[in-house]
């Protein structure tokens, strides 16, 4: 199973580096009309983004949007040594956040601004590929599962992929995690 993810994963990650930017931002621009469509989205007041990185669906924009909307953001934090994600709430001035311990962007540590999980009401899901089933593929190291499983269950959790990024079946364990909704384009 782990050679099937690990072989996906490279396939996904070429695809996604060869998408032209002018169609990564088409595509991803109908996934936000789509996410912000959503009931559960409008009536979210806080809404956690992942930060987007390597041609993944851009959520730059969709961040910005929600917090001129009034919504409050959070994102991920990787703290150094830690093998598990803390969340903090951002401002969407781009001057607070620097490249954390996994290559993704985050708050500086003058800008984290821890949030109770409960407080949360959408969780946007980064993935590498889902399926039919909603079942995502992420990067292999584990912390959004773990992290999804602290999540109470009354929290809704929105994948975002483009089209190339579905397949049929992914090979699925035990500690995997699904997601509520999938919105592709």
């Amino acid at each position: 199973m782990k050679d099937i993810k690990a072989k996906l994963r490279k396939i996904i990650l070429a695809k996604l580096k060869n998408l032209k930017e002018e169609e990564r931002q088409r595509k991803s621009l109908l996934i936000k009309d789509k996410l912000f469509r959503l009931s559960v989205f409008k009536r979210a007041k806080t809404v956690m983004f992942y930060i987007s990185k390597d041609g993944e669906v851009d959520t730059i924009l969709m961040i910005k949007e929600a917090i001129q909307k009034g919504k409050k953001v959070v994102v991920p934090i990787t703290l150094s040594g830690e093998k598990e994600l803390a969340v903090s709430l951002i401002s969407g001035n781009e001057r607070e956040l620097e490249v954390g311990p996994l290559g993704v962007r985050q708050p500086k540590r003058a800008y984290i601004r821890p949030i109770n999980l409960k407080n949360i009401d959408v969780v946007v899901v980064p993935g590498l590929a889902f399926d039919t089933k909603n079942n995502r593929l992420g990067r292999g190291g584990g912390y959004y599962d773990s992290f999804l499983k602290k999540l109470p269950k009354s929290i809704s959790t929105i994948g975002l992929a483009f089209d190339f990024q579905i397949v049929e079946n992914l090979p699925t364990a035990s500690h995997d995690v699904k997601v509520q909704t999938l919105l592709t384009s």
